[in-house]
């Protein structure tokens, strides 16, 4: 199709046919013919003629994409700016072309949020894949946001599920209160900084919520953490992986002396029965993860883990917890069949197996 063929049928084309609205200072036939043998494009040689063009469109004939080059006087961060309070074009694909690199305009454009700034020379094979793609993701991206808001919204714990939780963590609180006051004070002598230790952690949906320990290490312990990752067990062991998605420290020499009893023992995790009355998490379930974490668990394998409830204990728990052998793999399966298969008897099964395994010796 020809560049004069593709402008005839502009006004005719359907929601398959994708639109592309060009506004440069030169003809830039080059440019023009190659990105015509994919898209229609519509030309215009000024920005006076290009805010002509769009306030002549309706609903129906907008452009999916508006292609502007940016001028030495950069008139067209301002046109960007009218375009994004125009209601009617609100939500417009834009992108910016600039003839040199230039650092004060990129700045501009993040200002602006435009979608994309290319500068020449121009590899116009990967504008036109680029152009292509931001199409296509925004025509997907409400049916994941209804995805997003289904999963966030209409996920809820079984109601008997619920009401154990509620039940088992108001006793245990009641019996483990001596024990955690006898930890609390412990904490507290052995070296300055808060008893308890509040990060940020993700569960059921993607849910970040606070979650409690007894602190176990030094206060700069988070900061530290990029300075020991040759220790870590879950080295990123499959094929093209760059980053492991748990981190467990082996011999961690952040862990303080109280510290390393209560981890060894479990007691550390006493708080989260308060996330559990609270709501955040479950006894039996995932674990909830930290950001970084979480951030790694994103592909549609792995990402089930966060389907079912987080909780205090779980399958990993009870089965390879602290030793060095269980790869990241069998982690993440556990994690994955939890999900998918949980009732209540898996649950007490999984309660019954804690107790032992609360007093295995880790050392990672």
């Amino acid at each position: 199709m020809t560049y004069q063929d593709a402008q005839a049928q502009w006004g005719n084309s359907t929601h398959s046919q994708n639109k592309v609205a060009y506004v440069s200072s030169g003809t830039e036939d080059e440019l023009v013919s190659e990105l015509g043998q994919q898209f229609f494009i519509k030309h215009l040689l000024s920005f006076n003629s290009f805010e002509d063009y769009l306030s002549e469109q309706s609903i129906l004939s907008l452009p999916d994409i508006l292609l502007m080059e940016i001028d030495e006087d950069g008139y067209c961060f301002s046109l960007v700016e009218k375009i994004k309070k125009n209601p009617m074009l609100h939500g417009l694909l834009i992108v910016l072309l600039a003839r040199t690199p230039n650092q004060e305009w990129k700045k501009k454009a993040m200002q602006l949020k435009v979608n994309d700034l290319y500068s020449y020379p121009l590899p116009v094979s990967n504008l036109c894949e680029r152009l292509n793609f931001l199409i296509k993701f925004k025509l997907i991206r409400p049916k994941l946001s209804e995805l997003l808001n289904q999963v966030d919204v209409e996920y809820k714990v079984p109601f008997s599920k619920r009401l154990f939780d509620v039940v088992a963590a108001s006793g245990a609180l009641l019996i483990a209160s001596p024990i955690m006051l006898l930890v609390a004070i412990a904490v507290k002598l052995e070296s300055k900084g808060p008893i308890f230790y509040k990060s940020k952690r993700v569960g059921t949906g993607y849910l970040v919520f606070d979650f409690y320990k007894f602190r176990s290490m030094r206060t700069d312990a988070d900061k530290i953490l990029s300075q020991l990752s040759d220790l870590n067990q879950y080295a990123a062991e499959e094929a093209g992986s760059s980053k492991a998605a748990f981190v467990k420290i082996k011999n961690d020499p952040r862990i303080t002396k109280v510290g390393n009893f209560i981890r060894n023992t479990s007691l550390d995790e006493l708080p989260q029965l308060f996330n559990i009355l609270k709501g955040d998490m479950s006894l039996v379930g995932n674990r909830p993860l930290p950001l970084y974490e979480a951030e790694v668990l994103t592909s549609n394998e792995w990402s089930m883990r966060f389907l079912g409830p987080a909780g205090l204990t779980g399958l990993w728990q009870i089965s390879k917890r602290g030793k060095e052998d269980m790869s990241e793999r069998e982690r993440k399966k556990l994690d994955n069949f939890y999900a998918q298969n949980y009732s209540f008897w898996l649950d007490l099964k999984i309660l019954l197996g804690t107790f032992p395994a609360l007093f295995q010796k880790e050392k990672v």
